[in-house]
């Protein structure tokens, strides 16, 4: 298979998950991808041990790429990188504000000395502004953004259990290089992009803040439920499985009526004839949905859902998940050994892309030193 990226050169000077997050799935596209670490590597490689003695957050975030070990406070070393950069198309870097502008490796600086140069600086709050220096680790921005406010039980807020925050601002760099590319093929010049944490998770927040904004007041915690959706939820069945079930449209409400709640005459009579009756009643009608999935084993009370074209899903736990019919799993290679991850969520038709190991800290110095040597 070829891929779309081949034949483009990335440096990351990274660490954590954001920026690891958009280098890999640029290398998952076929680009080369040089990883620059400290001596001790990137210290995600350090959270865990879980997967044959390496983090789980490393193995899923750097695969396919080339590790090289530099202190770019020495001059040599930074002299290397400055080497590699004249022949990069993206340079990608997540360090403190400022901090790689002070190494001599500031984005503007770059691009004119190599003016095809896509830059990415990903930041917690903006490069600049009152909140430039606050620390932004995920949970972190997960609260300064309100998202914390919206999740958990009407008790107490959560956090969201995987990193969001850092998961959508690789996602976005990962798009805004895309685009820089396709403007380069055009105008032949690169561009200069800057991502944060604190953008990313507001832009998922817009809904809640327009409702604040211009409704007068944000969404409360429902734990399961839906603000603005009734039945929305989980419901526990007589086998103790917990089922989410989602109620949109009048057409899907009938179906639910007729078919589980076995309650025709709801349909448009009574007090749940509307969807704003029904968010307006829903605790009694919550009641009733689950006095409905109580009498019932969750596999029947699933096929029924399923017939009746009713949106459903159990409330898995991640053993659940590891046997999901629907994961699918690539296996890659690690110095200690392969493992599966899940498969990258794009699915190309007829077409079987590969992927890289996991790097070794260093693995790859010697040979990129080598090949960018001075009068290499």
């Amino acid at each position: 298979m070829v891929k779309p990226l081949e034949g483009v050169l990335v440096v990351a000077l990274e660490q954590a998950v954001a920026a690891p997050y958009c280098s890999g799935r640029l290398a998952d596209a076929g680009a080369r991808v040089i990883k620059i670490e400290r001596a001790e590597g990137d210290f995600a490689r350090h959270y865990d041990g879980v997967v044959h003695g390496e983090s789980a957050y490393f193995v899923w975030l750097n695969k396919g790429k080339e590790s090289l070990v530099l202190d770019i406070k020495k001059p040599d070393d930074a002299a290397l990188l400055h080497r590699i950069l004249i022949k990069a198309d993206v340079f990608i870097q997540n360090l403190a504000p400022g901090a790689a502008k002070r190494a001599g490796f500031g984005a503007t600086d770059l691009r004119a000395k190599n003016p095809k140069l896509v830059t990415c600086d990903i930041s917690g709050y903006g490069l600049d502004g009152p909140s430039s220096q606050m620390k932004a680790y995920d949970l972190l921005v997960q609260a300064e953004t309100g998202l914390c406010s919206l999740t958990g039980t009407p008790e107490a807020e959560g956090r969201v259990g995987v990193s969001v925050c850092d998961i959508a601002a690789g996602m976005n760099a990962y798009q805004a290089i895309l685009e820089a590319l396709l403007k380069r093929g055009v105008t032949g010049k690169g561009s200069g992009l800057e991502v944060s944490l604190f953008d990313g998770m507001a832009d998922w927040m817009a809904v809640p803040l327009l409702h604040f904004d211009y409704g007068g007041a944000a969404p409360k915690r429902l734990g399961m439920r839906h603000p603005s959706i009734a039945p929305y939820g989980a419901f526990e069945t007589q086998d103790g499985v917990k089922i989410v079930i989602s109620i949109q449209n009048e057409r899907e409400w009938k179906s639910f009526c007729e078919n589980i709640l076995e309650k025709p005459d709801w349909v448009d009579q009574g007090p749940y004839r509307t969807g704003v009756l029904r968010v307006e009643n829903r605790q009694s009608l919550d009641a009733a949905v689950q006095a409905a999935f109580s009498t019932s084993q969750s596999d029947s009370l699933c096929e029924k859902l399923l017939n009746a074209k009713i949106a459903f899903g159990r409330v898995n736990s991640v053993a659940g998940l590891s046997n999901h019919p629907a994961l699918r799993r690539v296996t890659i290679e690690s110095p200690t050994g392969p493992f599966d991850l899940p498969a990258p969520p794009a699915k190309w038709q007829d077409e079987h892309p590969q992927y890289g190991a996991v790097p070794g800290i260093g693995a790859q110095s010697d040979k990129i030193r080598k090949e960018f040597a001075e009068n290499g």
